[in-house]
Parts: structure tokens; sequence; C-alpha cells
């Protein structure tokens, strides 16, 4: 249902002027009081047009436009004052109906009001409470669904992401590692024996020194031994200085090189973890139902996925790095510390002592005062 068209001005151009004049009152006669254009604005807003004085070319006059403007005011709703209202009309024969637009309204020789920009509302201050909320929804969320995967796994229900040749690099540098630590351990056992040994025998040449002062008749047989004892201790701490240098080496490949690639598979593993467990509830979204209500939560997963899918893949490229430089660092450490250690026991056993001192010379080893602290890799660089 259309509202009837409030008219103005702008007849049109196929009705005559004499037609004009007949419809609405001229221009001399007196405008009605204000109560009375009250009360006709109460019955009907349409009647405030009839009292409308206009010229003889149909133009509004002057003179009654303030009398119109306050007519038309009272005839409005409650809550829709004249400034804010702007009425258009077109003639009869027009196929436009009234419209009536928000906007000021143009009295003659007023000036038009300018319009508001958008109001532009800040954010809202975050607030940490509900932040760290969120953080903790979304650990729970990812340890639930790692949580559930893994359980899986090992109950042979879940199917799992395997890379073959990483997996095998892996369990071989696991092993591996395993097997240096036992060589440490025997390491430090022959290290602390020696040790007792050199201390023993440093402790005997003294004892034999004092006797072959004390005992005229024997002085020779007791010089000979402590001697032998002596000199005994001091190839002894020599081969305990390049055993102890060995022990430091491998200690440092083991519980830090191999450590730290061992650290990054923990991650990597994590992340295969995590991205099976993504992966694992995108599949069975697409095995689901379509519709209005899952197409978000696939498309949700779907991001998630590849998020995590991306994690994984950088994280995997990161350990097949620390894998190749660890093995070359590997090579190279072993190789120098295993030649040390058999040219030192090799040349201590023999009795050459010259060998055994320019083993320690090839390899910049410099001996302590005995009882100290054995020199770290690091000082020895």
């Amino acid at each position: 249902m259309h509202a009837n068209p409030i008219l103005f001005s702008g007849m049109s151009e196929h009705r005559n002027e004499s037609a004009t004049l007949d419809e609405f009152p001229p221009a001399g006669e007196e405008v009605q009081s204000d109560s009375e254009g009250g009360a006709m604005a109460q019955e009907s807003p349409k009647n405030s047009a009839a009292e409308i004085p206009v010229t003889s070319n149909g133009q509004l006059e002057d003179s009654h436009e303030h009398s119109f403007n306050r007519d038309l005011k009272r005839s409005l709703p409650v809550g829709l004052g004249l400034s804010e209202t702007k009425i258009t009309s077109h003639g009869f024969d027009s196929t436009k109906e009234g419209v009536v637009e928000a906007g000021p309204f143009p009295g003659k020789g007023g000036r038009p009001q300018q319009k508001s920009g958008p109001v532009v509302l800040a954010d809202e201050v975050k607030n940490p409470a509900m932040e760290k909320l969120e953080l903790v929804r979304k650990w729970s969320l990812n340890t639930y669904k790692c949580t559930r995967q893994i359980i899986s796994e090992k109950l042979g229900r879940g199917s799992r992401t395997v890379d073959l040749e990483l997996e095998a690099q892996i369990d071989i540098l696991r092993d591996n590692k395993k097997k240096y630590e036992n060589i440490l351990k025997l390491a430090q056992t022959l290290s602390t024996q020696l040790f007792q040994m050199v201390h023993t025998q440093r402790q005997l040449g003294d004892a034999f020194a004092d006797l072959s002062l004390k005992s005229l008749e024997l002085h020779e047989e007791f010089g000979y031994n402590a001697d032998t004892q002596k000199l005994l201790a001091k190839n002894g701490e020599t081969l305990l200085g390049a055993i102890n240098f060995f022990i430091a080496n491998v200690n440092t490949l083991v519980n830090k090189t191999i450590e730290d690639t061992l650290l990054t598979v923990k991650q990597y593993e994590s992340a295969r973890i995590e991205y099976d467990a993504y992966r694992t509830d995108l599949e069975e979204l697409n095995l689901g139902p379509r519709d209005a209500n899952t197409l978000p939560k696939i498309e949700q997963s779907q991001q998630l996925f590849q998020v995590h899918k991306e994690k994984y893949d950088k994280m995997r490229n990161d350990v097949s790095i620390k894998l190749k430089f660890l093995e070359e660092n590997k090579v190279k450490v072993l190789h120098n510390q295993l030649v040390l250690f058999h040219n030192a026991i090799a040349a201590y056993f023999a009795g050459n002592q010259k060998q055994l001192e320019q083993t320690l010379k090839q390899f910049h080893i410099k001996l302590k005062t005995p009882g100290a602290d054995a020199p770290s890799w690091l000082e020895e660089q």
C-alpha cells in the first residue's frame, strides 16, 4: 500500500494555470490562525497542504513559508523534526510518488547542514584475563587432541605419519648415543682406577726412596724400585691426561651435540603428533555430512591442519639438516679421539715415554698437577 503523495509545487505541465488557482487558495487570502492550523494538522497531514498559498506560477509564497513550516512540524510524528526532513514531490502525471528523505529542510536563504561522517568506534580495551583464558582454552584443546592421538596410536586404532628414512636415522642415533654413553662410563672408570694406581705408585716410590737412604746394605735395590715407581707414576699421569682429554671430548659429543639434536627430534615428534591429530579431525569431518553447520567447521579444521602441516614439514627439514651435520661432526671428533686413545695406551704399556709425550703434544694436551680437574675441550682449543 503506497502512501498518498504530498504535493507542494511543480504541477504537471499539462495542467493550466487556472486549474492550479482553483485547487489552492489565492495568495491574497489570509492564512488561518495557528490554532486552526494545529487542529487541522492533528486531523491529517494532508490538510496542511490545502492551507498553503501559492502564486500564480505555482510556487510557494515567501510570506507564508514560516507558517507552513510551523504547521508541517506539528503535523509530523513525534521524534521526526522538521530540520531532519526533506520532502519532495512531483506532478500527478509523474511516475514517481512523493519521497520523504532524511536531511535538512532547505528554507529560503538557509544554509544546508553538513552531513556528519561515519562514526568510528574505538576498539575495546582487551582484557588480559580474557586473553589468558583464551590461551588456556586453546592449550587445553590442543593437549586433548594430542593425547587422544597418542592413545589411539598405542592402542593400534589411529594412523600415524612415518618418514621411514628419517625414522631409521633417528633410531640409529639413539642407539649410538647409548653405546657412546657406555664407552664414556667405562673410560671414566678407567680414569678413576688409573688415578688411584698413579697415586699408589707415587707413594710406593717415596717409600722405596726413604728406605734406600736408611738401609745401606739395600741402598741400590730400594733405589732401583723407587726410580721405577716414580717413572711409572709420571707416565701414568701422562696417560691420565690423554684419557681425561678423550673423556671430555666424548662427553661434549654425547651430552651436548647429540643431546641438542635429540631435543630437535623431540620437537619434531611433537609436531608430528599435532599434525596427525588435526589430520584425523579433518578426515572425520570430511566423512560426515556437508551442510551450513559443518562447512564452517570443515574450513576451520582445514586451516588448522595446514598450519600444523607447515610446522611438521619445517621440523622434519630441521631434523634432517641437524642429523647430517651431526654425522659429519661425530666422525671427525671420534676419529681424532680414538687415535689419541690408542696411541697413548700403546705407548704407556710399551714403556715408550718419548712416544707417549709426543702423542700428547700432537693433540695439544697440557698436563696439570695431580688431583686437578681435567681440562675441558673448550679450554684446550
